[in-house]
């Protein structure tokens, strides 16, 4: 899987805060599980992380681990 790296506008704004990610620590995100659509750029991983939370984007998204189970994961 190849994907095209591109610098975003200097101007781009965080996808859940709104700020210029510019001013902080960015973070840009793919959805390759659907081919890779358009980035979301967050300014930082609180950002990421609370919009993760608020969206429930990690649930049903990971195996449950057993230490008998020799086929997860």
């Amino acid at each position: 899987m190849s994907t095209t790296v591109e610098l975003p506008d200097a101007d781009e704004t965080c996808a859940y805060c709104g700020s210029r990610i510019f001013d902080h620590d960015p973070i840009c995100v793919r959805d390759c599980s659907d081919d890779c659509g358009s980035p979301t750029y967050f300014c930082n991983y609180a950002c990421l992380s609370t919009y993760v939370d608020e969206n429930n984007l990690t649930t049903g998204d990971a195996c449950e681990w057993s230490p008998n189970d020799p086929d997860c994961c």
